[in-house]
């Protein structure tokens, strides 16, 4: 296939695929439709849990479920709202604990959570948490994993199907799909999401962990301590995130709108899993 022909493709398919982030309403191409997608995403995500089993009980199990579970309910309430429900079919929640000093979490496309204990000790309290489990939270509901392997699968394989070029190329798809999801093929190793996503992130983020109870001002201080935790070589979970002053700028300046959005769709203290 020439280049001028992948063009040529590329345009039709993302005139044919364009869609609109959630919240922010970014124009986007996501050509993967999302049941491929997800198989080959919840395929990983069982892979990565059988060498890394969950932890199955204790505080931090506690509390990374129950802000989970927080940050679930403010995405039902916010898509019900809007009258997107019917969106969130595609979801399967989970919010697991592995016991390792990486400071790393991530969000499967589908919904599939994953918090380091490492991280932990840089968040410090549940707000802090709520900033991590929201942006990752947030990577998936922006699609922002589709928007990438989409990306990636026209540059590297050509413009096919997902699931040809899984029959064709399957570890190179199973990279793809790892990317994706932001997860090298090594256990803690990133392979980042664009500055752009990263922001996207960070604005819908905010917005969702106001809705769901927690202190949005918690997260420029959050972002400062991770940036600080590696001096000049901060850990590579921050690789392509904003520049740092620039970053704690953009928070503040967001917390007044996620403060409004907790006002307008408040998460019902029935649906609330603190204690």
């Amino acid at each position: 296939m020439t280049k001028k022909v992948l063009f040529s493709l590329l345009v039709v398919g993302a005139l044919l695929a364009c869609s609109r982030a959630v919240f922010t309403g970014r124009k986007q191409m996501t050509l993967i439709p999302v049941g491929e997608l997800n198989q080959l995403s919840f395929s990983e995500y069982r892979a990565f849990l059988s060498k890394n089993p969950p932890m199955t009980s204790g505080p931090e199990v506690d509390l990374v479920k129950r802000v989970g579970n927080d940050i679930k309910a403010a995405v039902e309430v916010y898509y019900r709202a809007k009258g997107l429900s019917s969106e969130l079919r595609n979801f399967a929640w989970e919010f697991n604990v592995v016991n390792d000093p990486t400071v790393n979490a991530f969000c499967m496309p589908g919904g599939k959570v994953v918090v380091f204990t490492g991280i932990l000790k840089v968040t410090q309290n549940e707000d802090a948490l709520a900033v991590v489990m929201g942006h990752e939270v947030a990577h998936a509901l922006a699609n922002h994993g589709n928007e990438r392997m989409s990306q990636m699968l026209a540059a590297q394989l050509g413009l096919t199907s997902l699931q040809v070029a899984m029959a064709n190329k399957p570890a190179q798809t199973r990279e793809l799909v790892l990317a994706a999801a932001g997860l090298g093929t090594q256990v803690g190793v990133l392979l980042p999401f664009s500055r752009k996503h990263e922001s996207e992130a960070d604005e819908i983020g905010l917005y969702l962990m106001a809705m769901a109870g927690y202190n949005p001002e918690e997260a420029a201080p959050f972002w400062g301590r991770m940036n600080r935790l590696g001096g000049a070589a901060p850990p590579e979970f921050l690789s392509t995130h904003p520049d740092p002053s620039r970053r704690s700028e953009q928070l503040k300046a967001l917390v007044p709108k996620a403060r409004a959005y907790a006002q307008k769709y408040p998460v019902p203290v029935s649906s609330k899993y603190r204690n």
